[in-house]
């Protein structure tokens, strides 16, 4: 049985940004990065910024603080970086400047994960949360993290989660 939220008011369109946290990828080879972008544009919102920064703490909680000063952005999707290897740090990054945490947004794509993945999914630290009155999500940087995550939990709410920001 598949559980279906409330229907979201019809019409609400986000306006995103993209982020590809990785120290070897560019805009050609960012598969991830590209389908996060063509699945926000085919649910009718808004991509207005994307890039690819490095996997250093300095510059991913620039970047979150320079999109935070954007008045028009209301999401910033990360992707990559969500491991424990010693070059991982977007976890640790972000989470120290989200103002409120959505816990159970890694703790479901991690369920959801291990139904695909199995128990490898520990691994994973992907977060969400609210920076700036910006939503902010940070997905591994697989094409199969990104797009577990972003049609099972994130395109499924986001409307939903705009709306809560707005009021």
């Amino acid at each position: 049985m598949t559980l279906q939220p409330h229907p979201d008011k019809p019409g609400i369109t986000v306006t995103c940004a993209v982020v590809t946290v990785s120290d070897t990828r560019s805009p050609e080879t960012d598969k991830s990065g590209q389908l996060i972008q063509q699945l926000l544009l085919s649910a009718n919102h808004f991509v207005v910024a994307y890039t690819i920064i490095k996997d250093e703490p300095a510059q991913i909680q620039g970047q979150i603080e320079s999109l935070g000063k954007n008045a028009n952005l209301d999401v910033v999707l990360f992707n990559g970086g969500t491991g424990i290897a010693p070059r991982d740090t977007t976890y640790d990054a972000i989470e120290k400047l989200l103002e409120k945490t959505l816990p159970g947004f890694g703790e479901l794509f991690r369920f959801l994960s291990y139904q695909e993945i199995g128990s490898r999914a520990i691994a994973s630290r992907a977060v969400a949360g609210v920076y700036q009155n910006k939503l902010i999500f940070s997905l591994p940087g697989s094409s199969n993290a990104v797009r577990l995550g972003m049609e099972k939990l994130i395109l499924p709410e986001i409307t939903h989660l705009v709306g809560q920001m707005r009021q």
